[in-house]
């Protein structure tokens, strides 16, 4: 049964928005009418206004709303509440607008015949590929509501580890970005107006001060150049990127690199050994489950790797080594899937794997961050003490000439 966008207005005057299910758009005003609304539009779910067109555009679902929805939907199922209801559900519990449309699309599709992963690989960018490639192997197995349950879990784990990472360099983010602040006001503004009166003396200043007030000048006449050019810089090196062996090769260089490396590294492939997990253990193929698992790598030389490895599974090689070929995955990570391929718990030794190197990505970040916090803060009080002491400096030579 088609789905209808509708704007109505009830008997006070207060307009609904919402969803509703007809054969025709006579029979969702009918519909709308024995609620007791006033039908004020009713179009199609696939045929976007311009309004919808925007919500959908800016609307794409957010991580957090994924994990919940998969959550509820795992919930419904698991109490054998059919996928139709499942999924009407999800829709009348959603609070954004977006996440309506695109489960109340999805429901439409499964109600007209459809399965749950052919209707939501029609939004790809919503539903990631590794997210239909589990909902699939729930429906061919007839367990979708235990599949559910575990995407539920991959999805909130994968979701938490990003926030963590995220919160964890929120503070030096705004440490830095104050800092910054800061020393332009002081540069552009303060300085000029002390160091002017000093100028007019016409007395040797010292070489901190002289410094200091070139350094002002530059800011106040050319800062805006300066930041232009460091704008065309950036923009320049990510166009760059766009070539497939340039960001080929920086991003190996950033595994390379002495502090984030390592974290980046850790968090790809924590990533990738959860997502081999869920997927092995749901009766995947191994060669479906590493190229979705591909997916989710932000590194290009990591997936590189992964494609390597699966040229080499396709040939007869084990998982271990062709993982270990590439040399990008750390040896932990490799040792455990040996483990797991000699004992046939790959699943299990993933998942260990998955988690002890997100508990390592944590306690690196938190390393990390720990570090960061004092030395900006340092940095940031050694400028300040350098334009004090530039300031203060002619006052203290003034009042010994006095003397």
């Amino acid at each position: 049964m088609p789905a209808y966008r509708f704007e109505a207005a009830d008997a006070a005057g207060r307009i609904e928005r919402g969803i509703v299910d007809a054969d025709s758009p006579r029979q969702a005003r009918g519909s709308l009418r024995e609620r007791g609304l006033v039908p004020i539009q009713v179009a199609p779910l696939e045929d976007r206004s311009a309004e919808g067109a925007r919500a959908v555009l800016g609307g794409r679902l957010r991580d957090v709303e994924l994990a919940l929805a998969t959550r509820q939907l795992a919930s419904l199922l698991s109490a054998r509440l059919p996928l139709e209801r499942a999924l009407a559900a999800v829709v009348e519990q959603a609070e954004r607008p977006a996440v309506r449309d695109r489960f109340a699309a999805v429901r439409s599709d499964v109600v007209a015949g459809q399965t749950l992963a052919a209707s939501m690989g029609k939004h790809p960018r919503d539903f990631p590929d590794v997210y239909r490639a589990l909902v699939a192997a729930g429906e061919q197995s007839g367990d979708l509501g235990l599949v559910m349950s575990r995407l539920a879990d991959y999805v909130e784990s994968r979701t938490a580890l990003s926030q963590r990472v995220k919160l964890a360099f929120t503070y030096p983010a705004i440490v830095t970005l104050v800092a910054f602040a800061v020393i332009v006001a002081l540069l552009t503004y303060v300085v000029p107006q002390v160091v002017g009166v000093f100028t007019q003396t016409k007395q040797k200043l010292p070489f901190i001060t002289v410094a200091l007030i070139a350094v002002s000048d530059f800011v106040r006449h050319w800062g805006w150049l300066l930041a232009l050019a460091v704008a065309a810089a950036v923009a320049a090196f990510r166009w760059a990127l766009r070539s497939p062996s340039l960001r080929l090769a920086w991003h190996a260089r950033l595994l390379e690199a002495p502090l984030f490396g390592r974290l980046i590294r850790g968090v790809n492939t924590a990533r990738f050994a959860s997502t081999l997990a869920i997927l092995t253990a749901s009766g995947v193929p191994l060669i479906r489950a590493l190229d979705a698992g591909a997916q989710t790598l932000t590194n290009d030389a990591l997936r590189a790797n992964v494609a390597d490895a699966i040229a080499r599974v396709r040939e007869g090689a084990s998982l271990s080594r062709a993982l270990s070929a590439g040399r990008q995955f750390p040896p932990v990570m490799i040792h455990m899937i040996a483990s797991g391929e000699a004992t046939g718990e790959l699943p299990d030794m993933l998942e260990r794997t998955a988690s002890t190197l997100s508990g390592e990505v944590e306690r690196r970040t938190f390393a990390l961050t720990s570090l960061l916090e004092p030395i900006l803060i340092l940095i940031m009080g050694a400028i300040v003490l350098m334009i004090v002491l530039a300031v203060l400096l002619p006052i203290i030579e003034i009042n010994q000439l006095v003397r």
